[in-house]
């Protein structure tokens, strides 16, 4: 089936077969997705009660954390194609699926141990950063606790990796929505001093999430260790021994996506920074917008993890069609929840700023005008966010990372971050240049994702089954 074949969606058994299968990975992992956003929004929330100090003091820790660990997940989420992959080759390997987690979970540890080295620097950094050494040295203690939670999150990542390659994800679901439960309680233990524990403030806030993503990480690979379906790989058996040759295809396949995603989220770091040179209401505005914008964005993201493994599956079994019908399907079901969520946020931005702040209060009329403005502008780019969050996913799942990542670096450093700076401080729209600068990078990058997966067959990134030939 080609491409112009899709101008009117198909309704065959197939296709409705993939829409189903799609749909049961994908809720899942976006659910999976909103919880560990509600990890963050709750520490946000508890850490807010103590101070305006410590609440800027850990936003600066956060950021320069979040930038370092959505690298890091990057560079392990390559194990996901790779086990799909393996399956959709030879559906009952146990060999390779084994290997390559087991090399995930050395990539986790190798890309790990550079960051411990950068965060337990933190204070100097956010000083060479021109900060105020007050919130730098509340941020540097912040850090010193909350590092150690990335190794055990990372393998908790590379496990889920493991049991949505397999299709099998609601167990890192629940186990992450307990994570959830568990920080919120001991966050707000460890912070005030409740239940008998001492009152640790920022620290504690580090130690209760580092804990938690430890428990999450134990308590998935005792899931894969005993139940039915995973046992039978033995995943953490001869976990000392090595594969080179699948450790070094784990870091040619996940360097490019960490890189991606690095480009993706520290453009948004730095919109930060220059809606704070603008004024404190702006920056006030921007963070209700984003907000709002990074919980639509939970659903492409999903969905883009799940046609990864879609077609994944596909290019292993050697099925151009099957992966057609999984990357259209998958690419589909984004748009049609963006085109809702766009239509919310253009139609209806008021009430969304009113979850944020109170809108009778006079004193915050500016804010609000500001980011009923925003939320505008984000409706006007959720169809570009969703698609290329799910066309990065179609690709990863061909094993096309390093021209993603190119597209990336163009898209949000080369135009969305120069052209937002330009619009707001030459033109003089402000927050508002920002924001369509930003609209404008993710327009690029999603052109440019949808294009290269259009031209798969003439780039052969897609093997070729001959006709009357058995697919794989």
């Amino acid at each position: 089936m080609t491409d112009t074949a899709l101008r009117v969606w198909p309704i065959g058994g197939e296709w409705r077969r993939e829409a189903r299968a799609m749909l049961a990975l994908a809720w899942p992992l976006i659910l999976t997705n909103l919880t560990q956003t509600a990890m963050t929004a709750v520490d946000v929330i508890l850490i807010g009660r103590l101070s305006p100090q410590a609440l800027a003091a850990s936003a600066l820790g956060v950021n320069l954390y979040f930038a370092l660990m959505i690298f890091a997940i990057g560079v392990v989420i390559a194990t996901a194609p790779m086990i799909a992959r393996e399956l959709g080759r030879r559906k009952h390997t146990v060999r390779d699926v084994r290997r390559t987690f087991r090399q995930g979970m050395w990539s986790a540890v190798a890309v790990t141990i550079p960051i411990w080295v950068i965060l337990w620097f933190t204070e100097p950094i956010l000083l060479f950063l021109r900060q105020d050494p007050a919130l730098a040295a509340m941020a540097g203690e912040y850090l010193r606790a909350l590092e150690w939670a990335l190794l055990p999150f990372l393998f908790y990542i590379v496990l889920r990796s493991l049991v949505s390659a397999m299709e099998r994800p609601m167990s890192a679901f629940w186990i992450g929505l307990g994570g959830v439960v568990f920080n919120a309680v001991a966050a707000w233990a460890l912070i005030f001093g409740n239940l008998g524990l001492p009152r640790l403030e920022l620290v504690g806030a580090g130690i209760a999430t580092t804990t938690a993503c430890t428990l999450m990480f134990v308590a998935l690979a005792l899931y894969v260790t005993f139940e039915r379906r995973f046992r039978r790989y033995r995943l953490f058996g001869r976990f000392w021994r090595p594969d080179w040759s699948r450790f070094r295809e784990i870091w040619r396949l996940g360097l490019p996506i960490g890189f991606a995603l690095a480009f993706e989220v520290t453009v948004f770091n730095a919109a930060v920074f220059l809606m704070g040179l603008i004024g404190t209401d702006s920056l006030a505005a921007h963070a209700i917008a984003i907000q709002i914008a990074s919980i639509t964005f939970m659903v492409p993201l999903g969905i883009g993890q799940a046609v990864t493994v879609r077609v994944g599956r596909a290019f292993g079994a050697g099925d151009p069609e099957a992966i057609a019908r999984a990357g259209w399907t998958a690419y589909a079901m984004s748009l049609a929840f963006m085109a809702i969520a766009a239509m919310v946020m253009i139609l209806a931005p008021r009430p969304l700023v009113g979850v944020f702040i109170e809108l009778s209060d006079p004193a915050n009329a500016s804010v609000i005008g500001l980011a009923v403005t925003f939320i505008i502008f984000a409706g006007f780019f959720q169809l570009f966010d969703g698609a290329q969050a799910v066309a990065s996913g179609m690709l990863r799942g061909l094993h096309d990372t390093r021209v993603p990542m190119i597209f990336a670096a163009i898209g949000y450093w080369g135009v969305g971050l120069p052209l937002g700076a330009a619009l707001a401080f030459w033109a003089g729209w402000e927050g508002a240049g920002i924001w369509a600068g930003l609209a404008t990078g993710l327009a690029v990058v999603a052109v440019l994702m949808t294009a290269r997966w259009m031209m798969r067959d003439r780039l052969k990134l897609v093997p070729h089954t001959p006709p009357g030939a058995p697919a794989g």
